[in-house]
């Protein structure tokens, strides 16, 4: 065994795990967790490949440090994003607990009440929860807190890089500042996962107020050989690859689609995951396989996994990808974290992630039991037509796919986490629940225990009296005879509903049933006699109870397509540039296929001849003008209202742009004066105020309507705009 130092300072029982597993020595990321916990009492950080070994690399040294004592209390409490993760850990860490004498809870809203009472009666070991059945806790067993964590020693914070910027992972650390605040002590935290671009960004994030130093430690994962493969099709074009056919059987094509049938392909001969972007599309790809199994006569192996599916049925997904059998499951990001779904062979991308995080986590779902990772990415585009203009002929998804990979390959970039400085939904949302959980507070008292959380670092007093005092006219807050504040009428209702626990959107979902089976969500009601997809099928409904919101349905053949709304991430600048980088140069990667390699030496030709890959600002014919400033989410957002808010000083009118990849508008002006009056704009200093309508409310977040308009305002100048980029490109320029 190598690193013996190491392995014998583990107890026997850990030991014997090892042994029992048939482990040679230890991975790095094991014995430099353990390390950090044995001889430290510092908050850990462990950033590591999926399927690398971090859940036991941090077990094993607390079962060490847990052994032979006795707790009347949660000694490990394990804090997760998804349901179906901590049900995943919960039997992973239920194994290596097994002969510990340490009992493992999991507590989430799909848990019995009489398996969460036995727990109150004794609370004991690892507790894992979601972050709401936490916040509910918080609120509502404030007399149990110290009985439930009293001698509470760590605190585990699952896949940390979905949390960092968002509400939901600061409202964790909220959760963690409150309940340390509350016993007199700090735990020690641990955050796992597999994809962090900034980390001491990270390691302050996760820190928050526990005033412990927070470690990272770095090594070699040892991942260092992947298989990667981009092809393209046009949706119009029978062909399949122009080179190695993928079918052993060429007569029982369908001839249905060429992308989709490439797909299916190279799907079906191994074990698979096939990641869509949206939910929509991973619905439209899962029916689209039934049907070629259908025509083709194959066995239908292909299951489908996302967050408006019945658990049974993404459970029935998960268990067939642990099997020996044959399955192909089409899923959104609810397979991106670490569940553990065995010797998955193959990952198929349709399209291109938007974040290089992305890309890893969907990538790392593949290659475990030391095959390398391999993963398939598939685009698919309308093949244009002899008048379509010079922007729609450009390739936007297949170039951020090869940005993507590229910026990882050179540089191992990871998009880093911008936390928000002025989170005002989860400030409503916190303010609320603290006074719930307390009862009435002075102000000073209460913005004392609310702005003193980490997340609320940078929120200015003036800016929390001015939601203060809006939150009592609209009675969310009321004030009594002695000039205390309590939880108003509004609030009540607010804080009485389950749903105030999280700060994601509410979603008011119609339930699917056929006959007593449940099919999953749909987020408005159909006719009675109209069709829709879900979980892969087509629906007819029978009944609608609107009152229940239940609907009752009956399958039949065929496919359809389903909307939902939704967010699809935002795009870093690097990727952008990367971008530009891709038509410029004249590499040649190895990982493009042939159809792939076709497209992309089209689109660099025309770069080159319309000087696309050389112009910020180029001619489309007429008074038309496209500008490519090769700028990302954010500072794309910042230059759209620039325009906009000048278009009458630059000379511009009909201002549009195609997600972050270009920017139309008419002018009578030569392409070179409007290129310098812009860059002019563009490089002098900009308030960002001034880019935002006054009437303006701009609301992201659940409890953004309930928030003043003034302060989204000022939010969404801080989190949502930047100039400095912008303003080095057009300096640049």
């Amino acid at each position: 065994m190598a690193d013996n130092s190491i392995f014998e300072r583990f107890c026997p029982l850990v030991q014997n795990f090892i042994y029992a597993n048939g482990w040679q020595q230890l991975r790095p990321v094991q014995t430099e967790a353990a390390r950090v916990l044995f001889d430290t009492d510092n908050n850990l950080i462990l950033s590591s490949d999926t399927a690398s070994g971090k859940t036991e690399a941090v077990f094993f040294p607390i079962i060490t440090m847990l052994e032979g004592q006795v707790s009347n209390s949660v000694d490990v409490l394990y804090i997760a994003p998804l349901k179906s993760l901590i049900n995943d850990q919960f039997y992973r860490i239920e194994g290596l607990l097994a002969d510990s004498g340490i009992p493992v809870t999991h507590w989430h809203g799909d848990v019995s009440q009489s398996h969460k009472r036995k727990f109150i009666e004794e609370p004991r070991g690892v507790l894992q929860i979601t972050p709401e059945s936490l916040e509910s806790m918080l609120m509502n067993r404030k007399s149990d807190l110290f009985r439930i964590f009293g001698g509470l020693k760590f605190v585990i914070v699952d896949e940390i890089h979905t949390l960092m910027s968002a509400d939901r992972g600061n409202q964790v650390i909220c959760q963690l500042d409150r309940l340390s605040a509350f016993l007199g002590f700090s735990p020690r935290r641990i955050g796992l996962s597999a994809t962090i671009g900034d980390m001491s960004s990270a390691c302050r994030w996760l820190g928050g107020n526990s005033g412990r130093n927070t470690q990272a430690p770095v090594f070699a994962d040892g991942k260092n050989k992947i298989s990667l493969a981009l092809e393209h099709f046009y949706i119009q074009d029978q062909t399949t690859s122009h080179g190695e056919n993928q079918l052993e059987s060429p007569e029982k094509k369908v001839m249905l689609d060429a992308g989709y049938e490439y797909i299916y392909d190279v799907s079906r001969p191994k074990k698979s995951l096939i990641f869509s972007n949206s939910r929509e599309e991973t619905e439209f790809v899962c029916a689209t396989m039934h049907q070629i199994s259908e025509l083709r006569g194959d066995d239908d192996i292909y299951f489908i996994h996302h967050g408006n599916l019945s658990a049974s049925i993404r459970e029935e997904a998960e268990e067939k990808l642990k099997s020996d059998e044959p399955c192909v499951a089409c899923a959104t990001v609810t397979m991106e974290l670490g569940i553990d779904i065995g010797r998955l062979e193959r990952v198929i991308q349709v399209g291109s992630p938007s974040k290089v995080s992305s890309f890893l986590q969907r990538l790392g779902r593949s290659g475990r039991r030391g095959a390398p990772p391999e993963m398939f990415m598939v685009f698919r585009e309308e093949n244009p037509l002899p008048d379509t203009p010079l922007p729609q002929l450009i390739p936007w998804d297949l170039l951020r796919g090869i940005a993507v990979i590229q910026l990882y390959i050179e540089e191992k970039f990871i998009e880093p986490q911008y936390p928000k400085r002025l989170p005002l939904s989860l400030l409503f949302q916190q303010t609320l629940s603290i006074l719930s959980s307390s009862g009435e507070l002075t102000p000073k008292t209460l913005a004392q225990r609310v702005l003193t959380l980490s997340p609320f670092s940078q929120v200015e007093r003036e800016d929390y009296r001015e939601l203060i005092v809006d939150m009592a006219k609209k009675d969310f807050l009321q004030m009594s005879e002695d000039g205390g504040l309590l939880v108003g009428l509004k609030g009540e209702r607010l804080t009485n509903s389950f749903k105030f626990y999280a700060v994601f959107k509410d979603s008011e979902d119609y339930s699917v049933k056929c006959e007593s089976e449940e099919i999953g969500t749909i987020s408005s009601p159909v006719p009675v006699g109209d069709r829709f997809a879900l979980a892969g099928r087509v629906w007819e409904v029978e009944e609608l109870d609107l009152a229940r919101k239940l609907i009752y349905v009956k399958s039949v053949p065929g496919k359809m397509e389903i909307e939902w709304p939704g967010d699809y991430g935002e795009v870093h600048t690097k990727i952008l540039e990367r971008m530009l980088k891709v038509l410029q140069e004249d590499t040649v990667y190895p990982y493009l296929k042939p159809n792939a390699r076709l497209r992309l030496d089209a689109a660099r030709n025309v770069a080159r001849n319309t000087g696309v890959d050389r112009h910020m600002l180029v001619s489309l014919g007429g008074t038309t003008k496209c500008l490519f400033a090769w700028l990302g989410t954010r500072s794309h957002a910042t230059l759209v209202r620039l325009l906009k808010k000048n278009a009458g000083q630059l000379g511009i009118r009909t201002v549009e742009h195609n997600g972050c990849y270009y920017i139309t508008f008419k002018s009578d002006r030569t392409c070179d004066e409007l290129l310098h009056d812009i860059s002019t704009l563009a490089t002098s200093p900009i308030d960002l105020d001034s880019l935002i309508g006054a009437g303006e409310a701009p609301t992201f977040e659940k409890y953004d309507p309930c928030v003043p308009a003034s302060l989204l305002r000022k939010a969404f100048a801080l989190d949502h705009l930047r100039v400095d980029e912008m303003a080095k490109r057009f300096g640049n320029g």
